[in-house]
């Protein structure tokens, strides 16, 4: 299990600098998709060969508002997740109301907790340190963004008893249920199991609080991740997707496709394109379940395939499998899609072959010049599977339109059966800078 860090503390005590620092880049928008990379606060992160996830919350502040249900859901969630929890304090500013508050919400967890009084630039601001030993807790760490230290003893402490672990290869299939609460994820995880009459077995090592079930299909096993847990009680719980989405997220980076329930009788919602979004930016297949097909009667396959090819522009390559998981009329449609892109996420190209129709592409429409210069292709290879990826060499890396390269996916679509996975480029000078 990958262990999970939280980071607790006010507004603008610079959690998201040092979220930042530890994922090693920005968290970047990305404009021509919608996903949760808008409001990230989730990313695996890496320190000495320690693999964990990096979890940043939203500030918490009582003093405009009253401390009322929505935060302190948003804050429980990310302590009962935590395996260690990081609590920024603001050293400039001092100890205020509501870093007591945090600290009461903290002390309950039984979890271990690290201070980390950042903004500590001055002897001013170094003098705040001590009063900070009134929260109680055991590990102060004084941290400076600006002077870039404290850094170091920081992370040491993090990471002090993550272990480095070899993680065994299962070459099984793995597929996870994804989408917006009630939309029939459990449904559709119990119409599978009970469609296949299959065993289900906790396999050890999984996601905490989620159950891994292994699917019997014509003969072969598939691990289906159950993405939340969503079936325990209690508020925090019943809140997750809406707050957190930790364990969707988390059982989304360990599937291999990514099955998106949408629920028909509701219709698309802006958030089923941020939960696909997500899967897309992992690399993940992806296939769109409409589920409660059954409940629609003023609409048919195509008309309702039409709306989602719209709505879903930036997936167009995805499936869309209409059936209904309390009734399992259509079920049976499923299987056979989740194989074919099994198949296609794993899809290896010949060097040859590729390189003719991306040279063929590029002769037949040539890229339009920029300033005198035109985009030159010289050498294409794949790289990579899961999902497919496949390294260009060019003359200027800087001359690739996002639209040509949008372009230079669509052709090998046409050619080769991709259907439900994403295509990596990555384009590289012919020197061989990146």
């Amino acid at each position: 299990m990958i262990p999970t860090v939280a980071l607790i503390g006010r507004p603008n005590v610079g959690k998201s600098t040092l979220f930042n620092k530890i994922v090693g880049k920005k968290i970047a928008i990305i404009e021509d998709m919608p996903g949760v990379t808008r409001d990230r606060i989730y990313q695996e992160a890496t320190y000495n060969n320690k693999k964990f996830y990096l979890v940043d919350t939203g500030g918490i502040d009582t003093t405009k508002m009253k401390f009322n249900d929505e935060i302190k859901i948003q804050a429980e969630i990310a302590i009962k997740e935590a395996n260690v929890i990081v609590f920024i304090v603001d050293g400039k500013e001092g100890l205020t109301s509501n870093d007591l508050i945090v600290r009461d919400l903290l002390r309950k967890s039984n979890k271990k907790v690290i201070v980390a009084i950042n903004k500590i630039d001055s002897k001013i601001t170094s003098e705040h340190i001590y009063d900070f030993y009134e929260l109680g807790f055991d590990i102060y760490i004084p941290i400076s963004s600006i002077h870039n230290t404290g850094y170091i003893e920081l992370m040491e402490e993090i990471t002090k008893d993550f272990t480095e672990k070899e993680e065994k290869v299962d070459k099984r299939l793995k597929f996870s249920i994804i989408g917006r609460p009630n939309v029939g994820k459990s449904s559709l995880m119990n119409a599978l199991l009970n469609e296949n009459r299959v065993v289900v077995s906790n396999i050890a090592g999984t996601t905490r609080d989620s159950i891994d079930s292994i699917l019997k299909y014509h003969n072969e096993e598939y691990i289906l991740i159950d993405t939340a847990g969503m079936r325990k009680k209690g508020r925090v719980f019943e809140a997750i997707e809406k707050y957190s989405l930790f364990r969707s997220l988390k059982a989304i980076d360990r599937s291999d496709i990514c099955l998106v329930v949408i629920n028909a009788e509701e219709g698309i919602k802006e958030h089923d394109k941020h939960i696909a979004g997500y899967a897309i930016e992992r690399g993940k297949g992806l296939i769109f379940v409409v589920n409660k097909w059954d409940t629609v009667k003023n609409k048919t396959i195509p008309e309702f395939e039409k709306e989602m090819r719209a709505e879903f522009q930036f997936a167009s390559y995805a499936p869309i499998v209409y059936l209904s998981a309390l009734t399992k009329k259509r079920i049976h449609t499923l299987m056979p899609e989740i194989i074919k892109v099994g198949e296609n996420i794993k899809r290896e190209i010949p060097t040859s072959i590729l390189n003719n129709i991306i040279l063929d592409a590029y002769q037949l429409n040539l890229p339009p010049s920029y300033k005198g210069k035109r985009l030159k292709i010289y050498f294409s290879n794949q790289t990579g599977t899961k999902p497919p990826k496949f390294t260009i060499r060019v003359n200027n890396k800087g001359l690739v339109h996002f639209s040509y390269e949008r372009y230079l996916e669509n052709k090998l679509r046409e050619n080769f059966e991709l259907e439900g996975t994403p295509i990596i480029f990555q384009f590289k000078n012919r020197n061989g800078e990146e």
